[in-house]
């Protein structure tokens, strides 16, 4: 952008931690990646509504619905997805920065997207959670069928058939949607939540 040099940021007279004092908790933002189906959505929602009812502040941002508005000009090319992530990002840190705890629900399929998110959010507030649930599974669930599609040939690039997916390699936690109960994996993911800052 030709004029960036012009822009200054204004810095306003309220600062981070009388933000997190008015709300009266320490933000963070839990990163749920994994395949799609894998259960990051479900596990995003039911942590939201945990969190609420214990009186939290907080907000998912899920990888379909910021497709409705913020990123719906984004496609699913490499270049797209590394948009995707950088925007959500960038929103994650300014709810951080309100005093909210965000929770994210994207394949977010690249280490070095995921790094980016990490930078941008900062390593104090980023927590990342891996959603491990194995791809046979995934397919199997299939509830948009896309899977189906893929296999098909009909969706191009898409995360697990015909693009890739890296593994964190050294998550805050890792779930397996699979295995054990929501209930089990809800508290893991409180734990984690309500866990300071570093």
């Amino acid at each position: 952008y030709e004029n960036q040099q012009n822009i200054v940021w204004h810095q306003g007279q309220i600062t981070k931690i009388q933000r997190q004092s008015l709300l009266g908790e320490t933000p963070s933002t839990l990163w749920l990646t994994g395949l799609s189906a894998s259960g990051k959505s479900t596990l995003a929602y039911v942590l939201e509504h945990t969190l609420v009812n214990a009186g939290k502040p907080c907000y998912v941002l899920d990888g379909d619905n910021i497709r409705h508005g913020l990123n719906s000009g984004l496609g699913f090319s490499q270049q797209d997805r590394h948009e995707n992530i950088r925007r959500i990002s960038e929103v994650a840190k300014l709810m951080n920065d309100a005093g909210l705890i965000v929770i994210t629900a994207f394949i977010s399929p690249l280490r070095e997207d995921r790094q980016m998110a990490r930078a941008i959010i900062g390593e104090a507030y980023f927590k990342e959670v891996y959603v491990s649930t194995a791809i046979d599974v995934c397919e199997s669930r299939d509830p948009k069928g896309l899977y189906a599609k893929a296999r098909a040939g009909e969706v191009k690039e898409f995360t697990g058939i015909s693009a890739p997916y890296e593994p964190p390699l050294n998550p805050d936690l890792v779930i397996d949607t699979s295995q054990l109960t929501m209930a089990d994996h809800l508290d893991k993911l409180m734990n984690l939540a309500l866990s300071k800052a570093i």
